[in-house]
C-alpha cells in the first residue's frame, strides 16, 4: 500500500462504506428479507457506495492494491460488484479495474459475467448463480456459453472448475414465489436500464 495520505484516506473509508454493506446485508438476512427481491434498504447502501466510489476513483484513480491495499482494494471491487442498479457504472468500471495489473482475474471474470447475466446474455466464467426452478439448489445465472471449455476460461482466471450445482449457504433460502420473483426481476432490470 501507498504511504501518499489520499490513499490511506481513500482506503479508510472504501473499508467502511463496505463493513456498512456487510452490517446491512447480515441484518436483513438474518429476518430474511433479503431473499425477497432486490431490498430497497440494500438497494440505497448500494447506491450510495457507488456515489462514494466514484469520487474515490475521480480523485485517484481505481484503488488497486498497490494505492490501498489487499483489503481496501477488494473493497473498491465488491463496491462495483454489488452496484448492480447502475449498469452504466458497472460497465464503465470494467475496463478500468481489468487495466489494473493488481487485480485478480478472478474478480474480473466475475464482473463481467455479472454483467453479461444482467444484459441477459450467457456467462462466460459461470460465477453467478441463483435458485433453480425447483428452488433446491443454485446454478450459474443464464447459462454459460460454450460449457465444453468453461473450465479453460476459468482456469485463465485462476478460477477452480465449475460447479453446475452447488448447496445452499446457511441461512440463504429460495423466493418464496419463483414466478413473482422472476418478473419483479424483468421489471427491474428495464427500469434501471440494463436491458
Amino acid at each position: 500500500m501507498s504511504e501518499d495520505p489520499s490513499y490511506t484516506e481513500c482506503a479508510a473509508r472504501l473499508l467502511a462504506l463496505i463493513a456498512h454493506d456487510d452490517e446491512v446485508r447480515a441484518r436483513l438476512a438474518a429476518d430474511g428479507s433479503l431473499f425477497d427481491g432486490y431490498h430497497p434498504e440494500m438497494e440505497a447502501v448500494h447506491r450510495s457506495n457507488a456515489a462514494q466510489l466514484r469520487e474515490v476513483v475521480a480523485r485517484v484513480g481505481w484503488p488497486g492494491r498497490s494505492k490501498v491495499g489487499d483489503a481496501a482494494a477488494n473493497a473498491a471491487w465488491r463496491i462495483v460488484q454489488h452496484a448492480i442498479g447502475e449498469p452504466v457504472f458497472l460497465r464503465a468500471m470494467l475496463p478500468i479495474i481489468a487495466a489494473d495489473p493488481d487485480t485478480p482475474p478472478a474478480e474480473v471474470a466475475m464482473l463481467e459475467d455479472r454483467i453479461r447475466v444482467f444484459e441477459g446474455r450467457l456467462q462466460r466464467y459461470g460465477t453467478q448463480f441463483d435458485w433453480n426452478d425447483e428452488g433446491t439448489a443454485l446454478v450459474p445465472m443464464g447459462g454459460v456459453e460454450d460449457p465444453e471449455t468453461v473450465d479453460e476460461r476459468r482456469a485463465t482466471a485462476a478460477l477452480p472448475p465449475i460447479v453446475w450445482r452447488r448447496e445452499p449457504a446457511d441461512g440463504e433460502r429460495p423466493p418464496r414465489d419463483p414466478a413473482a420473483k422472476q418478473r419483479e426481476a424483468e421489471a427491474w432490470l428495464r427500469r434501471v436500464g440494463w436491458r
